[in-house]
């Protein structure tokens, strides 16, 4: 089977108001387009979903005995989400963005953008939403790690070892 890459990815916030300013104004920055932003009922709860990229993302409150918990990269479960930029020129129009948009609605920068020894040419900028997921923005020319003749190079090889940011 040949995938055709991932569907959506669903992330679990506490304070659904404040996440759901976020992400909106982060999707929309993306050129996603808003398929579902219902604000939920007695029965069924609130959600925010995008779709744009090949990419799905959908942001869903925890449940109640979850609200005062913070997000940890190091616990089971996701470490990062990292999105892929067309250009270099992206991820600094980004670091404009977020420096005069998302910074406001609880993000926090981690890393301004800066080269990286993960691939060839790659260039990355990571920051955290209001609950402190940690999310990243690279940009590889080209085909990456997947050209032809390409030595990767290993985390433990990477000037630093692995970065905890990223």
């Amino acid at each position: 089977m040949n995938l055709a890459g991932i569907a959506h990815i669903q992330l679990s916030v506490t304070d659904f108001p404040r996440s759901r300013a976020f992400y909106r104004a982060l999707c929309e920055h993306f050129e996603m387009q808003c398929q579902y932003d219902d604000p939920g009922s007695e029965n069924e709860r609130p959600m925010l979903y995008y779709i744009g990229g090949k990419t799905g993302l959908l942001i869903r409150p925890v449940n109640p005995e979850y609200a005062g918990a913070r997000f940890h990269q190091y616990k089971p479960g996701l470490h990062h989400l990292c999105f892929r930029a067309r250009s270099r020129e992206d991820i600094d129009a980004f670091h404009e963005f977020f420096e005069s948009t998302l910074a406001a609605l609880g993000g926090k920068l981690v890393r301004a953008p800066q080269d990286g020894a993960w691939a060839a040419g790659y260039y990355s900028i990571v920051f955290e939403d209001p609950d402190g997921i940690r999310l990243e923005i690279n940009h590889v020319p080209g085909k990456g790690n997947l050209s032809e003749g390409v030595e990767l190079p290993l985390p433990a090889r990477v000037p630093g070892g692995v970065p905890e940011q990223a």
